[in-house]
């Protein structure tokens, strides 16, 4: 199936997955847990999670099957197809009834050279009624669900050529040591920004920067478990012109953690030096 075709036919599967886990999301449930409970903390999230991989692993199976990336490890071949389908990306914004989470899916292809390469992403967010999607060589496009009906448009990052008149996101883990780095570089720029956002998931922020929402996005220490959001979102904003790289200005390695940093382009010189 060609790959513009490919990544609508993907999205219906996600769009769905994400609608029945928006319902789940609207039933009530118990936040109230003891501060030392990491299970019972998790248990709820965790259990949408495995209907929803369930659920896009076997409809996406049904129109193009390819192994799981995850799955097979280092066993990926040159030349292969490698479906990524995320977990919740935003499981904290989840549990805690906030609208920005996001259901991701990636087609990675391995190349000639074995590097894996992200070739169609999809970011759906449910409660916001917002699906991103873009294919190599297709570029990328925003579907918004509004009270007028269904508004499809391409997507492209801002011109902002200044810091100064940037607006910047950036994300954090829950690690401290991870999580200082995030701040400490947050701290460095204050002031200089129109403004700095703190928001989430990465799959969304990539995506806010591919549409010109953000003029930058930044995160240290990405890990194995981000991939899926990261991809997905990666593939949004290289087809909408964007850049994505890590703060050392090399490319991403899917296999290893990665401090990110996407941009418009011509903020990236100035906000640089600020990325240690």
């Amino acid at each position: 199936m060609e790959l513009r075709e490919l990544a609508v036919e993907v999205a219906k599967v996600v769009e769905e997955a994400g609608r029945l886990a928006y319902q789940d999301q609207m039933k009530p449930h118990d936040l109230n847990v003891p501060h030392d409970d990491r299970r019972a903390k998790t248990r709820y999230s965790s259990e949408v999670d495995e209907r929803l991989v369930r659920y896009c692993h076997e409809r996406i199976n049904a129109i193009e099957p390819h192994p799981c990336w995850e799955e097979v490890g280092s066993d990926r071949k040159p030349g292969g197809l490698y479906w990524c389908i995320g977990h919740i990306d935003g499981a904290i914004n989840y549990r805690r009834n906030m609208p920005e989470w996001t259901v991701t899916v990636s087609l990675f292809e391995v190349d000639g050279d074995g590097r894996d390469v992200p070739i169609l992403g999809i970011v759906h967010a449910p409660a916001l009624g917002v699906t991103y999607m873009g294919a190599r060589g297709k570029g990328a496009i925003r579907v918004r669900t509004t009270e007028l009906g269904e508004k499809r448009e391409k997507i492209m990052p801002s011109t902002t050529s200044t810091l100064a008149d940037a607006v910047v996101s950036f994300g954090m883990s829950y690690f401290p040591k991870e999580s200082r780095r995030a701040l400490e570089t947050a701290s460095a720029i204050a002031g200089l920004p129109t403004d700095i956002k703190r928001v989430g998931p990465v799959s969304m922020d990539l995506c806010k920067v591919a549409d010109g929402t953000y003029d930058a996005y930044f995160e240290p220490s990405l890990h194995s478990w981000d991939v899926p959001g990261v991809s997905a979102g990666a593939v949004v904003l290289r087809e909408a012109q964007g850049r994505l790289e890590r703060w050392d200005g090399s490319d991403i390695m899917w296999g290893d953690s990665n401090d990110v940093v996407a941009s418009n382009g011509p903020i990236m010189d100035e906000l640089r030096p600020y990325l240690r």
